[in-house]
C-alpha cells in the first residue's frame, strides 16, 4: 500500500525535525559540580562559594583550541526553564541574573580541566570572587547579589557550532547570611519595667553624684592661693649669735 501526498510530506517533515534535533543536541556529561571539600576558611561567604575543578571530565571530548567550558551559576528554581544560549552575544552577564534567571562566567579552556596527576596545588574555581569587573560584562565572576539557593553546571561553547556538552546541575548551594542583633520578643512583663526605671534611677543618682563631687574639687583648688607671689620680695635677714662665732684663724693680724 503506497503513501498519499500528505503522508508523504508528514514524513519528510518529522525526518527532517529529527535530524535537527540531532544536529543541535547537547552531549550530555555525567557530572555533577560539587563544592571544595578542601579544609579552607571561607568557602562559603555572603557572596562567594568554592567549586572543585572538573578535573578529566571532557577529555573524551574533542575540542578546537576556540571552544570554551563555561560555569553556568542559576537560581534554583530557574533550571527548568534553562535553555543554553546558541551564540556567544546571546550569553547573559551577571547583571541579568534576576531577569533572565542565570549567567555564564569563569571562561577556561579544556587544557586547564585536563586529568592530570595529583599535585600540591588546589585546584578550586572560587564563584563570585571578582570585584573589579563590572556586572554588566559577560563572563565577570562578579560577587553574587544573595543568599541563594544557587544550583550551577559547566557548558561547552564553541565560537561557530554554539553549545556542544554540558554537565548535571549541581545541588542547592545556601550562602550565609549577616547576623543581625533583634529585640526579644514578646511584651514586656511588669517587673521588667520597674527594674528598667530602678536603674535608670540609679544611674541618674550615681551621675549627679559625680558632677557634685567634681564642682567641689575644681571650688577648693580655685580658691587655694600661694604663699608668695613672684612680685613679693622676701625679707632675708642673717643673724649671728655668740653660739655660732667662730674666732679668727691663726696667724690673722
Amino acid at each position: 500500500m503506497g503513501l498519499s501526498g500528505g503522508q508523504c510530506r508528514l514524513l519528510t517533515q518529522m525526518l527532517l525535525l529529527t535530524a535537527l534535533q540531532s544536529g543541535t543536541s547537547l552531549e550530555h556529561i555525567s557530572y555533577v559540580p560539587r563544592l571544595s571539600n578542601a579544609t579552607l576558611g571561607g568557602k562559603l561567604t555572603q557572596s562567594t562559594f568554592t567549586l572543585e575543578q572538573p578535573r578529566g571530565q571532557f577529555n573524551h571530548l574533542k575540542f578546537s583550541n576556540s571552544d570554551a567550558i563555561w560555569l553556568v551559576v542559576a537560581h534554583s528554581t530557574a533550571i527548568q526553564d534553562f535553555t543554553a544560549p546558541q551564540r556567544l552575544e546571546d550569553i547573559p552577564a551577571p547583571a541579568d541574573l534576576p531577569t533572565e534567571g542565570y549567567y555564564l562566567t569563569i571562561r577556561a579552556n579544556p587544557i586547564l580541566y585536563l586529568d592530570t596527576k595529583a599535585s600540591n596545588q588546589l585546584q578550586l574555581l572560587r564563584v563570585g570572587n571578582n570585584t573589579l569587573c563590572s556586572p554588566n560584562t559577560k563572563g565577570c565572576n562578579y560577587p553574587l547579589p544573595g543568599p541563594g539557593p544557587y544550583r550551577v553546571k559547566f557548558l561547552v561553547m564553541s565560537d561557530n557550532k554554539g553549545p556542544l556538552a554540558e554537565t548535571e546541575w549541581s545541588n542547592e548551594v545556601h550562602l550565609p547570611q549577616a547576623q543581625t542583633l533583634q529585640a526579644a520578643p514578646g511584651p514586656q512583663t511588669p517587673g521588667t519595667v520597674v527594674l528598667i526605671a530602678f536603674l535608670s534611677v540609679m544611674l541618674a543618682v550615681l551621675l549627679s553624684a559625680l558632677l557634685v563631687l567634681l564642682i567641689y574639687t575644681c571650688s577648693n583648688t580655685c580658691r587655694s592661693t600661694s604663699i608668695s607671689g613672684p612680685e613679693e620680695a622676701v625679707d632675708v635677714r642673717k643673724y649671728s649669735t655668740h653660739h655660732m662665732f667662730s674666732p679668727p684663724a691663726v696667724g690673722d693680724s
